[in-house]
């Protein structure tokens, strides 16, 4: 029976178990669990394919993904579990660190390493299947390093199995330099590629696994990552060396990395482009009544996260449960079915999400001089022309009026209008589904079961034809949606003006996604609405408006989380007091009063996660990440 060790990245004490035999999720017969046994046939080392996919990350998992709960976008009452709350609240720690996946991903690496080993074994496999598999588990080798170099930082790269007789020198192994990293991660992904294939041939079945255009959209992603100010002169690290001296970070910025990374975000659109893909605009299958265009916008945003596989999305995650999800954000949409439904509101936006987004001229509501930036907080009664976003007559917060369309498509709050419920028809005066979350009242606090935590609820990941009813929630599910043409877009304007500065190509695309949101160019918008009206044709001014554009456009999608790490801006946007609205009040005025809920810290030990003790303990050549 031959055996694979993983390559002595865990502690020594567990070299024999990692090499004992094991069972692979059914991929050999009568629980005979050996190598030779699951590569016999086509049909079982299939099998052990997929358990190589079954490692993806589940992002959109709140329970799994760190990006989701881990940062400041969404907040929880404290006592109502989860893992990630407590990175978001400083509670990191070194002996068992919160989100740790490091065990989880080396033993990943170890089963790709031996399905690309032992794949030529399989005799009744055609070639141009062999090539297809051997690609994809060469994309998921380069996104499992990706994922930890993003976590951990440097890493010891696992391009190979150690055998079992490895002397203890083999197994105690360094950590690599981070360049080093990524150029292996975009050497296995530029192998990859030519091997899979352009599109899925059956959908019943293949959904969710790999193409040429993720991984040429996966290869664009780890390209600006590295480009960026975490990975690329990053001289906070400048003193984190192996025992050997080995610097792991390069403290000279390389403008190069931003081309390297525009080029490939360029090659991954027009492969999009070439396949059919666009920006999402949303098209009734059926019209019963006419849709007015503030509607048309709203559905156009929230459905291109929950129309599944829908004309942006570029990698769909079949694993994660956005059933779930979308009950755990889901306000009581119909509080006389308490008793019964699964929707619990039980993650809340803060209030800093809230002032994040736009003012209603594309702009940011602190440069708008039209816009009452100083009296946001107070009160103001909706009028007939706005009740397509609040409900008529009632008085909420300044902050909630003249607002972006991504902000009444992405936010539920107290008087704001729900598309859903089953009521988005909006002709004839028809009344809407309007949020009422003052204390005690309908969505709000002081009843049984969770509610919002700030005064804000998730509308963006909640497919509008939910309904609450008697008997529970009927939800539509989706797959999470990993990466959009969105995103895809944005990236490129990034690397395209940190490498040269504004130009027609980066407004081109930025202005792609505006437009798509109901808003007009950046150049208008600055132009027309901005007290800093030339922002746009400086470097500076349009990374801050490119990323002010990210963080909007993809809210609650799980990027904030690593954008604010790989721009180092976490230490300044992490350092603040995480504030909503006081949701034990039941007067107006009292309760849209600013209530802080958590003074959030972040040090710059904070961007990595720290190594768990005990993997350092038994191998000394892995140096601790800084600070820890």
């Amino acid at each position: 029976m031959k055996k694979y060790m993983l390559s002595g990245l865990t502690a020594l004490i567990m070299v024999l178990v990692l090499n004992s035999c094991k069972k692979y999720l059914d991929v050999v017969p009568d629980n005979v669990a050996t190598i030779d046994n699951a590569f016999t046939m086509r049909s079982q080392a299939e099998k052990f394919l997929f358990t190589c996919y079954s490692y993806i990350p589940r992002e959109g998992n709140v329970y799994e993904d760190p990006a989701m709960l881990g940062g400041d976008e969404l907040w929880q009452a404290v006592g109502l579990g989860g893992t990630y709350p407590n990175i978001a609240r400083g509670f990191q720690n070194l002996v068992n660190p919160y989100g740790d996946n490091w065990e989880t991903y080396y033993r990943a690496l170890r089963d790709c390493n031996i399905f690309l080993e032992n794949i030529d074994k399989v005799p009744d496999l055609k070639e141009t299947e062999k090539r297809r598999w051997i690609g994809e588990v060469k994309f998921l080798k380069a996104y499992y390093h990706y994922y930890m170099v993003r976590m951990y930082g440097p890493i010891p790269l696992v391009k190979k199995n150690l055998p079992v007789d490895a002397t203890v020198s083999q197994v105690q192994v360094f950590r690599a330099p981070v360049d080093s990293c990524f150029n292996y991660i975009t050497e296995l992904l530029d192998e990859a590629i030519p091997s899979l294939p352009e599109s899925i041939d059956n959908p019943t079945r293949e959904l969710g696994r790999v193409t040429q255009l993720i991984a040429l959209s996966v290869k664009a992603k780890v390209l600006v990552t590295a480009a960026s100010p975490l990975f690329n002169g990053n001289t906070d690290q400048a003193s984190l060396k192996n025992s050997n001296g080995t610097q792991l970070f390069s403290i000279e910025e390389s403008k190069e990395k931003w081309d390297n990374a525009a080029k490939a975000c360029k090659i991954a659109i027009d492969k999009a482009h070439e396949l059919g893909l666009k920006l999402y605009k949303y098209q009734p299958d059926f019209q019963q009544f006419e849709l007015s265009d503030t509607i048309v916008t709203q559905l156009s945003i929230r459905n291109a996260i929950t129309q599944k596989w829908n004309s942006e999305v570029i990698w769909g995650n079949t694993q994660v449960n956005t059933s779930d999800l979308q009950a755990l954000v889901t306000p009581f949409l119909d509080p006389r079915y308490l008793d019964q439904t699964a929707t619990k509101g039980l993650h809340s936006p803060t209030l800093k999400m809230a002032e994040l987004f736009y003012s209603q001229h594309g702009v940011p509501i602190s440069e708008d001089p039209t816009w009452d930036y100083a009296g946001r907080y107070k009160l103001r009664t909706a009028i007939a022309k706005e009740k397509k976003y609040i409900r008529e007559s009632d008085v909420t917060a300044a902050l909630n009026y003249d607002r972006e369309p991504r902000f009444y498509a992405d936010l539920g709050f107290d008087s704001g209008i729900w598309y859903g419920q089953g009521k988005y028809d909006d002709s004839k005066d028809k009344e809407l589904f309007a949020l009422e979350a003052k204390y005690r009242e309908a969505q709000g606090a002081g009843k049984a079961g969770y509610s919002t935590f700030t005064g804000y609820y998730v509308k963006k990941l909640v497919h509008f034809q939910n309904v609450v009813t008697q008997t529970g929630y009927s939800v539509t599910s989706y797959p999470w949606t990993v990466i959009r043409l969105a995103d895809l877009y944005l990236l490129y304007a990034e690397a395209l003006n940190e490498f040269s500065g504004p130009s027609p190509e980066v407004h081109t695309y930025i202005d792609k996604v505006r437009e798509r949101a109901g808003l007009n160019t950046v150049q208008a918008s600055w132009t027309q609405y901005s007290t800093n009206p030339d922002k746009f044709n400086s470097l500076i001014g349009m990374r801050n408006i490119i990323h002010q554009e990210r963080l909007i456009e993809l809210a609650f999608e799980g990027q904030r989380f690593w954008d604010l790490r790989r721009w180092k801006e976490a230490s300044k946007e992490l350092n603040s007091t995480i504030t909503g609205w006081d949701i034990s009040q039941s007067n107006t005025a009292a309760y849209y009063v600013p209530k802080a809920i958590f003074n959030q810290t972040f040090n710059v030990k904070d961007y990595f996660w720290p190594i768990k003790e005990s993997n350092i303990t038994v191998n000394r050549n892995l140096k601790q990440n800084l600070g820890w």
